[in-house]
């Protein structure tokens, strides 16, 4: 039997930024779809956890039968990209907290800055993903306060990392889809085996806060 080739890039689809993504996703031009099922994980070669509630999503990952199946599935060699509560799946250590995938040897604190009212926006270099500044998006963000043996850090600001990598699994505690750049996204194509087209218009000028919105959920 010939092996189907991976060629997508799934976007976990239970509560958060997931059309966001989906659209970051098809403007570097690789194909994206949502994944609601254990069947969806058919053909990808990635998948992006994305932020929103942690809680939530750890607890619709097992009522929809995905817990085990994403820990499979990470097992065969699929990529993972964790943004800010998807981050927190994927660390082998929540503080205070249980942890709940437990792919990637990092240890974050929940709501690291507190309210809503302490999210932000700033501009970083990320060598590793692009050769200019990046705008960063923190929406009640985790921190990254520890990463283990075989995790690089490709961001860290202050006392804390807000982007790290594995062979596996990508993780920023910040939302690269929040903003119109797509470096962080042409990235993981890229980490997944992919060939993004956007690799020279790393900015979307067309790009606008409401564009998510015109994307159909069943797309």
């Amino acid at each position: 039997m010939v092996e189907k080739k991976s060629v997508a890039i799934g976007v976990l689809d239970l509560q958060g930024g997931i059309q966001e993504h989906l659209a970051h996703l098809r403007r570097v031009g690789v194909c994206a779809r949502p994944v609601k099922d254990a069947r969806d994980f058919e053909g990808l070669a990635g998948l992006i956890l994305p932020g929103g509630e942690s809680t939530c999503q750890a607890r619709l990952l097992k009522i929809f039968g995905l817990h085990d199946a994403l820990l499979r599935e990470a097992e065969r060699g699929l990529k993972l990209w964790g943004t800010c509560a998807g981050a927190i799946l994927l660390a082998k250590e929540n503080i205070g907290e249980t942890s709940h995938l437990a792919l990637m040897d990092v240890a974050v604190q929940r709501n690291a800055f507190g309210t809503q009212l302490e999210s932000f926006q700033c501009e970083a270099s990320v060598p590793k993903i692009a050769a200019g500044p990046i705008p960063l998006t923190f929406i009640r963000s985790p921190k990254i306060i520890r990463a283990g043996s075989g995790v690089e850090v490709l961001l860290r600001l202050g006392d804390y990392i807000a982007a790290a990598e594995d062979d596996r699994c990508l993780v920023t505690v910040f939302h690269p889809e929040l903003t119109p750049h797509l470096a962080f996204h042409a990235y993981f194509a890229r980490k997944c085996g992919l060939k993004p087209e956007a690799e020279l218009e790393i900015t979307d000028p067309t790009w606008t806060r409401n564009n998510w919105q015109q994307i159909s959920r069943t797309a």
